[in-house]
């Protein structure tokens, strides 16, 4: 049974390669938004942007509660 299923799929096989593809890139995608090295290297990039008056303390706050956010998405602070 397991080959005549197969077999039947074998033309969808391009379509199911392609989405399986796609769920790869995506949870990648979303490991490396959330990843806490990442996130802070975001925060002192911002930091420095702050600090060297290229960014107003408005949008500086703004982005800094949306890392901090998705560091929250995380996990504990470690």
């Amino acid at each position: 049974m397991g080959l005549l299923k197969e077999l039947l799929l074998l033309p969808a096989a391009p379509v199911r390669g392609t989405a399986w593809v796609l769920r790869q890139v995506q949870a990648e995608a979303e490991r490396q938004y959330r990843d806490p090295a990442t996130v802070q290297r975001e925060l002192s990039r911002i930091t420095e942007l702050f600090e060297a008056g290229e960014m107003d303390e408005e949008e500086f706050d703004r982005r800094e509660d949306e890392l901090l956010a998705r560091l929250k998405d995380w996990g504990p602070l470690t």
